[in-house]
């Protein structure tokens, strides 16, 4: 019986670090190590022995009694144990290769069984120290409806002297009750509406627009206020802090701070505006002052409030190994929660990261290293990024972001910030996430050879158009992704614009769109411009344009002002890699000859075996438009065996959202090949490090 049990965690660190053997045999001699543990309790004293009746006070204590005992020569496995309670992070827990484990000695920090453990990178503030505004000065700024109704804080009376630099990220943010309050702004939701006015531009570096729908209050003193819009395009955000700023009724006129005027319909909102300070759940810093602005959200005041202060990682690692953080929360903080660099076959297991401002984890460098289940939410930028393995030598991380739920990101920077960037490198993994509610895209890949699959996406892309919730493009040395078991629900679009799900942007090449199912999204796949990419067996259902490719390399996408495809960042990244030289002329011959055939051409696509349920389009035949001369059909894509139907083809229970196939699905008798889909495995999973699945996905 205890054999079985051995093999089932090997198998299930196997699957992880793809090294079964290893950790067979790491199973068999950790059992037989002795055991320390240590703990750590907030009632505690860093001169105590470390014992759950005499517990340290810190982290550090127990890492360098760690450190020294490590020195005996019998190898032990540590288990550092945080009693429950806040603990206030005034600087970053560091890690070195002095404190890893080993495969046969692991060190894991954790939570207390029933406990809850909170790392906070800020301070807790009292109700006690807020007092309703009486300054007549201030009073005059606020509106009629909320005099008598902000209070006001001297942050500097409680220690808080450091607010960071103004703007979305990296300053002092304000919590309460677990929630990320909003700086004050206008309008209090949404987008304000930005035109051309007349004149547009008065001098050469004036600018002047008009908006739509109410107008602000007067703002006396615009110094500290910050415009956030997507000024020049709709797919990024700009933050815009004038030089200069007049507010008329419905026209805005600044100086400086932009390079060219906002086109006609521009979207933005302003914010840190103390006249705006109208919304219950608003706060306002006077930087000059000290002095904190609050409209709280309701009457409690028997909530948590906490402002943010810590600017680098609540944890980083420098080179340790075997080390593994568990059911621990991280929170409130202006930088990233967790950095990892290098070192190999750490874990970050079974973690609530929140309300930080930077991406919560990043794993940069390493081997074997990963995040999994995890609940990642309420971030100001992006969720897990990931660097690792050597593009010069094609040597794969192993690096993995697997069942982990991922939502309400980006909600500072907006564009860009994705739940999992898997960034350059090689041979990396996200599985199984839970991906959902952003106003970008879900996942970024580059590099080589990364794999993204069995992941549920949806609800994404909510503000950008022209982005996709899986984004990859710019480089045709970016070879030899797989996309494969995903299912993209629910996508929407702007009434003046578009969403892709898998979008192969601006000549990306090699990337497998395999075996998925697509639900209500809009442009479900689009290749622009790339080559050798395929997609197969995947299963769209009402989705207004399922797949799409254009033509744009042999357009514009590649060219040099003076037409020399050698002065091109796509060729330089060529060389700068030895495309044709081994190891990368062996893993992609195709790139090895990719300038001797027309390189600007699409080449290579195929779409195969595709099932097409209520689609936009009938003639799967015909999938690529023809309306205009920048989209391709037939000659730049192998297009066969797709079929199309208006009717159910078999689903197990398409109401629910099971998009299984049944076995006497029409699908099999009309496509030969197709491959069921194992549905059943896509997205979450209960396992030693998840505990329990959301309630509602």
């Amino acid at each position: 019986m205890m054999r079985n049990v051995k093999w089932y965690f090997a198998i299930v660190f196997g699957i992880l670090v793809r090294d079964v053997p290893q950790y067979v045999a790491a199973v068999d001699v950790v059992a037989q190590s002795p055991s320390q543990q240590y703990y750590i309790c907030l009632s505690g004293d860093d001169d105590n022995a470390g014992s759950i009746d005499a517990p340290f006070r810190t982290l550090e204590a127990a890492r360098d009694t760690i450190r020294a005992k490590k020195k005996s020569a019998r190898p032990h496995r540590f288990t550092v144990w945080l009693r429950g309670g806040i603990y206030e992070r005034e600087r970053t827990f560091g890690l070195t290769d002095e404190d890893s484990g080993t495969v046969d000695s692991h060190v894991v920090y954790r939570e207390y069984p029933g406990e809850d453990v909170r790392i906070v990178g800020g301070r807790q503030l009292q109700w006690s120290g807020f007092k309703v505004v009486t300054d007549t000065t201030v009073l005059a700024r606020l509106a009629p409806n909320v005099r008598g109704r902000v209070l006001q804080l001297n942050l500097r009376a409680h220690g808080v002297t450091e607010y960071g630099p103004a703007g979305l990220t990296g300053g002092l943010e304000f919590f309460c009750n677990g929630r990320r309050m909003e700086s004050a702004r206008w309008p209090n939701a949404g987008w304000a509406q930005a035109h051309r006015g007349e004149p547009y531009r008065s001098v050469e570096t004036e600018f002047t627009f008009e908006f739509s729908g109410p107008p602000p209050r007067p703002w006396q003193d615009a110094s500290e206020t910050f415009l956030h819009g997507y000024w020049r395009n709709d797919y990024r955000t700009m933050v815009i802090r004038p030089a200069k700023m007049a507010l008329d009724p419905r026209r805005l006129t600044f100086a400086e701070g932009i390079h060219d005027g906002p086109p006609k319909g521009r979207r933005f909102y302003a914010f840190n505006v103390l006249e705006e300070l109208d919304n219950p759940g608003e706060w306002y810093l006077d930087r000059d002052r000290g002095t904190l602005y609050f409209l709280p959200p309701d009457n409690r005041r028997d909530v948590s409030l906490f402002v943010s202060l810590l600017a680098t990682p609540l944890v980083k690692s420098h080179d340790a190994a075997f080390v593994t953080l568990r059911d621990l929360t991280f929170e409130v903080a202006r930088g990233n929660a967790i950095y990892l660099i290098g070192g190999s076959n750490n874990q970050i297991a079974g973690c609530t990261i929140r309300n930080v401002a930077n991406d919560a984890i990043v794993l940069h460098g390493g081997r074997a290293t990963g995040v999994s289940g995890c609940d990642l939410y309420d971030l100001g930028s992006g969720g897990v990024v990931v660097m690792g393995g050597d593009r010069k030598t094609l040597t794969p991380g192993d690096l993995y972001v697997v069942n982990n739920h991922i939502h309400h990101f980006s909600r500072l920077g907006r564009a860009y910030l994705p739940a999992v960037h898997l960034r350059d490198g090689v041979g990396n993994r996200a599985a199984h996430n839970l991906i959902h509610d952003a106003p970008h895209c879900g996942i970024l890949y580059s590099g080589n050879d990364h794999v993204i699959e069995y992941n549920e996406l949806h609800h994404l892309v909510l503000d950008a158009s022209d982005a996709g919730v899986i984004y990859s493009g710019f480089d045709w040395t970016s070879r030899g992704h797989v996309v494969r078991h995903n299912f993209f629900h629910h996508i929407p679009h702007p009434p003046d614009g578009y969403t892709r799900v898998v979008y192969l942007d601006d000549a990306h090449s090699s990337t497998a769109t395999l075996g998925n199912v697509f639900y209500k999204t809009h442009q479900s796949v689009w290749i622009g411009g790339g080559r050798d990419n395929r997609v197969e067996n995947n299963v769209f259902i009402d989705c207004k344009e399922p797949v799409n490719i254009d033509n744009r390399g042999l357009r514009w996408a590649f060219l040099n002002p003076d037409g020399d495809l050698r002065k091109t960042r796509m060729y330089k990244q060529l060389l700068r890699v030895g495309y044709n030289e081994p190891p990368w002329s062996q893993r992609y011959p195709k790139l090895a000859s990719i300038l001797k055939k027309m390189p600007r051409a699409p080449l290579g696509n195929t779409l195969k075996r595709n099932i097409y349920v209520r689609s936009h389009w009938r003639n799967p035949e015909k999938w690529c438009r023809e309306r205009s001369p920048r989209h391709v059909d037939t000659p730049y894509m192998d297009i066969v065996d797709n079929f199309a139907t208006e009717e159910n083809p078999g689903f197990v229970d398409a109401g629910r959202l099971n998009f299984a196939l049944r076995p006497d699905s029409v699908v099999f008798r009309e496509v030969p090949g197709f491959e069921s889909i194992p549905f059943e495995k896509i997205g979450l999973y209960v396992d030693a490090d998840r505990k329990s699945l959301p309630t509602s996905r």
